[in-house]
């Protein structure tokens, strides 16, 4: 179904739990129509859906993909997307919505793995329909999950954070395989795990300025050997990697607002916007603004802002 050009565009901003950044939509309520909604939207965080029931779309800025019984979906943070039903049916899901990063952090930082630069465009700017025949591991991981969010036994928050895990280290697997990367193999620093902390600390503060000194203690390390150990894990220093995170999520803004760039510099830690301008320009390629006209997900639409959980449309 085509839409018009200019089409609006929502926001959905889901206030996840901070220490256990999940939720678990389920039940006889989440049966998706069969009537196109018209209006695209995106989330700050990422989807996961189990088609239970019929089949239908799933729209996308410039795709369409059908669904069966079975499927799974991954629709990552920055992709505007909606679903619908085919014809006289409503078909019946279970959500997973997820801070992925926050989740793992702080057992499991994602950024010790060497292959961190895929993972994080994965969960920006991917989107699949996985049919439970062709990838009957998908299927049985986030049906797990959904058992255990479900269930809910002691302990569950463990188990649930390593079928997770699994569920990253084989999506990233099969984002490889569709951008046909030259290395898919998951590897670990031995000194991995030691600087977890401070990867935790720069995550979480980064719109903050703090001495590096500080890091080096919550390792538990000199200045000298955190450095070292630091820059040998991650192939970078501390300080890069700290302006790496601001770039990061100055082009999440870029992308998903319309906040002026100024603004934006200001809010992720930087004290001039020429510095910030000369780092985005040093790891993204292009200027901020330039970047904001490629990529922007709200570019010539009007943005919807919501809050809170939306349920299916009626009919």
């Amino acid at each position: 179904m085509s839409r018009p050009k200019h089409s609006p565009v929502e926001y959905r901003n889901y206030a996840l739990p901070p220490y256990f950044p999940i939720v678990l939509l389920t039940g006889d309520v989440w049966r998706i129509s069969d009537v196109p909604s018209g209006t695209l939207h995106f989330h700050n965080c990422l989807e996961i859906g189990l088609c239970e029931s019929d089949s239908g779309m799933m729209e996308f800025a410039d795709s369409s993909r059908a669904f069966h019984a079975g499927d799974v979906t991954i629709v990552a943070s920055d992709v505007p997307h909606t679903t619908y039903s085919a014809p006289g049916t409503a078909s019946k899901w279970s959500y997973i919505f997820v801070n992925v990063e926050d989740l793992f952090q702080p057992y499991f930082p994602m950024d010790i793995i060497s292959n961190r630069d895929m993972f994080h465009k994965l969960l920006r700017n991917y989107c699949a329909v996985l049919p439970k025949d062709s990838y009957p591991q998908v299927h049985t991981l986030v049906s797990g999950i959904i058992a255990e969010l479900q269930k809910k036994e002691l302990n569950f928050q463990f188990s649930v954070r390593g079928l997770m895990l699994s569920l990253m280290m084989r999506l990233i697997n099969i984002y490889s395989a569709a951008g046909q990367a030259a290395d898919s193999n998951i590897q670990l620093h031995e000194n991995s795990l030691a600087i977890a902390p401070a990867l935790y600390y720069i995550r979480k503060n980064y719109m903050m300025d703090f001495p590096m000194e500080d890091l080096a203690s919550l390792c538990s390390m000199s200045p000298t050997h955190f450095r070292r150990t630091f820059s040998s894990v991650m192939g970078f220093g501390a300080l890069e990697y700290l302006i790496r995170i601001r770039i990061t999520h100055a082009a999440i803004l870029l992308r998903t607002t319309e906040v002026p760039v100024l603004d934006i510099s200001e809010e992720i830690g930087f004290h001039s916007v020429s510095s910030f301008n000369r780092h985005f320009m040093e790891i993204i390629g292009m200027t901020p603004m330039k970047y904001r006209k490629q990529m922007s997900c709200v570019r010539d639409k009007s943005i919807l802002k919501c809050t809170g959980w939306l349920a299916p449309p009626k009919d």
